[in-house]
């Protein structure tokens, strides 16, 4: 990948170090870790409008695409990038399960050689020194390649830690059960759930965000290699065109459904609101996931094919907004707050269930995306929401899933996927995602 890297503004973000100064105490890849790089078998699964009248515009958005291309994040900080990062255009996703008779000890390392790398790429650079081509050409490269020459391209890399991960059927396999926050287990069964096992879960979970989609797939594959002898990929989830927004300055992005997404979330800029909603709290239990965050992901499966037959005036009563707009069926723009004073928005529409007003103000900062991935047996779109969120506590989410009990979106939605992970604090340089657990 390019070595050359701008710094951006971001709340979680700050200015890319020299990242051959900050490799993890480990001191770069453990010996187990290059092990992984010679012998692991990586996992790889993968307008601009044209006219004389849009000239200036489309020098614009080129000049833009250029910045964002080579805009870098520091993987070190105080949060994890990933979480108010402005959102990226693509997404992959990884879970992870621990080999078999791993020890402490190989989950610490695995972490180490995760971060060292992890840092490496948000940097724009190769995952060790030596990288693709650097290396001894009779040896398996370090490096698979893929994004040689690419930029950073925004990439963030966020790691967390899933239930089974403190205890499973094994027992207590990492002496860290007692460390277990008491809110981090299985979500309970929603109503109109069709989970698949083998797409659920995980010990641990990656999430690969960039605005160039080989760079995302790129760092999830390279640290999979990693992870070999280790951990083992579970399951994984291409994303692109994200749901929702972080920042002001973005616009808000629409679903395969057609609609505007995520217009009231919550900004990076807004501190009280991360506060308060979306990082664990220093007086929160337990103390060494202060300042960290737990992650929902929900693999939701649109029925777009039965969506697509439905009158637009059916839709906008499901949903509560204006197709075109995005604002509210009681008035005004997308940014005007819902009346549910009135007979306007229907009482099981999905703006007004989901709305902070009508739950106990309880907010969620949401990060998903759309995916595809191809068709099913019966020949129509397998394509939905990947959906992300990031909250304080889980009884979050679980209050707000609840709540949608009755919503009039779920005749046209199956969800068929789910996990949450606990996402700790950012790493401090010289150290690694983690490393207060293990204190």
């Amino acid at each position: 990948m390019d070595e050359r890297s701008n710094d951006a503004a971001a709340a979680d973000s700050a200015p890319v170090p020299d990242p051959a100064a900050s490799a993890p105490s480990s001191g770069g890849l453990s010996r187990r870790g290059l092990l992984g790089l010679a012998l692991g078998g990586g996992v790889a699964s993968l307008a601009a409008g044209v006219g004389a009248g849009f000239v200036g515009g489309a020098a614009v958005a080129r000049a833009e695409a250029v910045e964002d291309a080579q805009r870098a994040y520091d993987f070190f900080g105080a949060h994890q990038a990933g979480i108010t990062t402005p959102v990226q255009e693509h997404l992959h996703f990884a879970a992870f399960d621990m080999m078999p008779r791993t020890d402490r000890d190989d989950l610490i390392s695995l972490l180490q050689d995760w971060s060292y790398a992890a840092s490496r790429m948000a940097a724009g650079l190769e995952v060790s020194a030596t990288g693709a081509v650097g290396g001894d050409a009779e040896v398996p490269p370090d490096d698979t390649g893929e994004a040689l020459g690419l930029p950073a391209a925004s990439l963030t890399i966020t790691i967390g830690f899933g239930p089974s991960l403190f205890e499973n059927e094994e027992g207590d396999r990492y002496g860290i059960a007692a460390r277990r926050p008491e809110g981090l287990e299985r979500l309970p069964a929603f109503l109109g759930d069709d989970l698949d096992p083998q797409s659920s879960h995980g010990d641990l979970c990656i999430q690969a965000c960039a605005d160039d989609p080989q760079v995302a797939v790129h760092a999830i594959r390279n640290l999979s290699r990693i992870a070999f002898g280790r951990a083992r990929l579970r399951w994984s989830q291409l994303g692109f065109g994200k749901t929702s927004r972080t920042t002001s300055a973005q616009a808000t992005p629409r679903n395969l459904f057609g609609y505007k997404d995520g217009t009231a979330n919550i900004l990076a800029d807004d501190a009280d609101a991360l506060a308060a909603h979306v990082w664990v709290g220093a007086d929160d239990e337990p103390a060494w996931l202060a300042g960290g965050s737990y992650l929902v992901a929900r693999r939701i499966a649109m029925l777009i094919e039965t969506w697509d037959r439905v009158r637009l005036s059916e839709q906008d009563t499901i949903v509560g907004r204006d197709k075109g707009s995005g604002a509210p069926l009681s008035g005004g723009d997308e940014f005007t707050a819902p009346d549910f004073g009135t007979s306007a928005i229907d009482a099981n529409s999905h703006v007004r269930l989901a709305h902070p007003e009508q739950n106990g103000g309880i907010r969620i900062l949401r990060r998903g995306f759309n995916y595809v991935n191809g068709n099913n047996d019966l020949g129509r779109l397998d394509a939905g929401l990947f959906f992300l969120s990031y909250q304080r506590d889980p009884a979050q989410f679980i209050s707000l899933q609840r709540a949608l009990s009755t919503d009039r979106m779920n005749e046209y939605i199956r969800h068929v996927g789910s996990g949450i992970w606990a996402v700790p604090r950012g790493a401090r340089q010289g150290s690694y995602v983690g490393a207060e657990l293990f204190a």
